[in-house]
């Protein structure tokens, strides 16, 4: 671990979904490739370079991947088709190619246990968030879940973080924001939230001690433990999950 926790009471905390708790690299290779393959070009995108584009939303994905793979011309006229066939292509494959990373269902007892409300904020899809929260048992854990169509912005806008702290009825001064991305942490920090970044997602290819965050932990197991002397109970929630 590098860093510390700023000191204050923690009531709430909001994790990311890709990158943080769940190793979706391979359902975004799958699904990308398909979706040239469905476009005509050849699909042979790596891993590596698809998770690259991951972070800001399914369209900045598939903009990215056609800025990469067509001219420009093309990349503007069949972007509607390519994102249609993205989605198809990712439903169809969704949980398939994943991993929840050490240390996820720990954690979320941990902080569980601890009495704090949960949410989830990311900014995949609900078509996507649902089902692969349901799949893998960790729809349970929290008490809301935003997915990045849930409000007109997304990370790495403050606008989801504020509205989780609104349900909550708490300030964002007693919310710890915890993710693997610079969207994340800019979006928390634009919220006025402490921040905790885990090394192993994905973040544009940047590493994450540029990221902003307060502290970095090794797994989300880490995390609870450091949030756990700031911990007071806060169970009520006004507003129910998407």
């Amino acid at each position: 671990m590098t860093g510390t926790l700023p000191a204050g009471a923690v009531r709430g905390v909001i994790i990311d979904l890709d990158g943080t708790m769940v190793d979706t690299a391979g359902d975004f290779h799958a699904a990308i490739n398909a979706m040239l393959e469905a476009l005509g070009a050849t699909p042979d995108m790596p891993t590596e370079e698809v998770v690259g584009y991951v972070g800001k939303g399914s369209e900045n994905l598939v903009r990215r991947v056609l800025d990469a793979r067509l001219p420009p011309a093309q990349a503007n006229s069949r972007f509607a088709e390519a994102l249609e066939a993205y989605q198809r292509a990712y439903i169809a494959i969704n949980g398939q190619y994943v991993n929840v990373y050490d240390g996820v269902r720990e954690g979320l007892a941990a902080l569980r246990d601890l009495g704090l409300a949960l949410a989830c904020v990311t900014n995949k899809p609900h078509d996507f968030t649902q089902p692969l929260l349901a799949q893998l048992g960790l729809d349970a854990s929290f008490d809301l879940v935003y997915p990045g169509d849930a409000f007109p912005y997304r990370k790495p806008d403050p606008y989801p973080m504020l509205r989780v702290a609104e349900a909550f009825g708490l300030t964002p001064a007693e919310i710890v924001a915890i993710g693997d991305s610079e969207n994340d942490a800019r979006a928390a920090r634009a919220a006025g939230m402490r921040v905790l970044a885990v090394p192993y997602g994905y973040n544009h290819g940047q590493p994450i001690q540029d990221a902003g965050a307060d502290a970095i932990v090794d797994t989300l197991f880490a995390a609870a433990e450091l949030i756990r002397p700031y911990a007071e109970p806060h169970n009520t929630v006004s507003a129910a999950s998407n």
